[in-house]
């Protein structure tokens, strides 16, 4: 037996990191759990996926509806990986946007796993914005989500449909809540926390970058590279590892936005960390003020996650896997 692997967003920079990293290895857990060699990756996205390789087929759909959705699964899906949404400040700017991707897609693409032969493992990336509202210092494991945004609202919901369909037996669920991903190579997009890669990304590369947040916010972060690891060690682990609780809260790094501006200070220089330019936006202050900074991740640390080192060592990666010609 080999398998057959949907990503859907697998056109997007995670989701293209994710299957490079995949086809590299050749393996995954199959419905035994043992090492299974990948046949087929299906990257499911609006636009053509750049990954090339021949186990890669690319799927481009309109929407996730159950038709595009069911194309594209077949019969034969053993594993999804559902990393298609509509970000942040996209998702609280247009509700109806947000509500037909973030909420419909997840229910379209469970729906979809219901209709297969054999229960496929399915591994459905949430979000810390989840979390919202009055929160301890430190949020422990089992915290409920309290969402105070369109997009945390929709990420909850899809947790607890994730978790009630593996719950019934339709799938093999697993919800990861990520961190911030610092940093993400490319432009901009709509997302509240896109300043956070941008403080760093755009200085590196020359240019100058706006942040709207206060230096004593503290976000919650996590690098492209613990990102994907992330990602492929929930497939893996066996289903009586994971337990009955569907989320899980990485371990990422706790940093301050003014502790990033002083590391990429340290790693590339003072005239380097100066492109950034402090301008307040009490909109986007508000959103991502309101999520947590730090998490007790016992759990996470015990079924064998580890986070980034420090910000100095996620700034060196991005310089080493992105910029080649080096900072500029």
């Amino acid at each position: 037996m080999a398998l057959k692997i949907v990503i859907t967003g697998g056109a997007g920079f995670l989701g293209s990191s994710l299957a490079r990293e995949l086809l590299k290895r050749g393996t995954a857990a199959g419905p035994d759990g043992k090492p299974t060699e990948i046949r087929e990756l299906m990257l499911v996205d609006l636009v053509p996926a750049t990954v090339q390789d021949p186990r890669v087929r690319s799927v481009v759909v309109k929407e996730l509806s159950r038709s595009a959705l069911g194309a594209a699964f077949g019969r034969d899906t053993d594993s999804v990986f559902h990393l298609a949404a509509v970000v942040s400040a996209g998702a609280e700017a247009d509700f109806d946007l947000g509500m037909t991707v973030n909420l419909d897609g997840i229910r379209n693409v469970l729906e979809t796993c219901r209709t297969l032969p054999r229960p496929p493992r399915l591994v459905f990336t949430s979000s810390i914005a989840a979390f919202g509202g009055q929160l301890p210092a430190v949020v422990p494991d089992g915290q409920a989500v309290t969402p105070t945004n369109s997009y945390g609202a929709q990420k909850a919901i899809g947790e607890l449909l994730v978790a009630d369909f593996a719950r019934k037996g339709f799938i093999d669920g697993r919800a990861l809540r990520l961190p911030t991903i610092v940093v993400r190579p490319g432009r901009p997009n709509k997302a509240a926390s896109s300043f956070a890669s941008g403080i760093i990304r755009e200085p590196l590369g020359g240019e100058d970058a706006i942040c709207p947040i206060s230096r004593e916010t503290k976000i919650w972060i996590l690098s492209p590279r613990r990102a994907v690891v992330a990602l492929m060690t929930t497939h893996d682990l066996p289903a009586a590892a994971w337990g009955p609780r569907a989320a899980l809260n990485l371990n990422g790094l706790t940093v301050t936005v003014g502790e990033m501006a002083a590391s990429l200070a340290r790693v590339a220089g003072a005239k380097v960390a100066a492109r950034i330019k402090w301008q307040p936006d009490a909109a986007l202050q508000t959103i991502v003020g309101g999520w947590p900074g730090e998490f007790d991740t016992q759990r996470a640390r015990a079924l064998g996650f580890t986070p980034d080192a420090d910000m100095d060592a996620i700034i060196r990666a991005h310089i080493e896997d992105h910029l080649p010609g080096g900072v500029r």
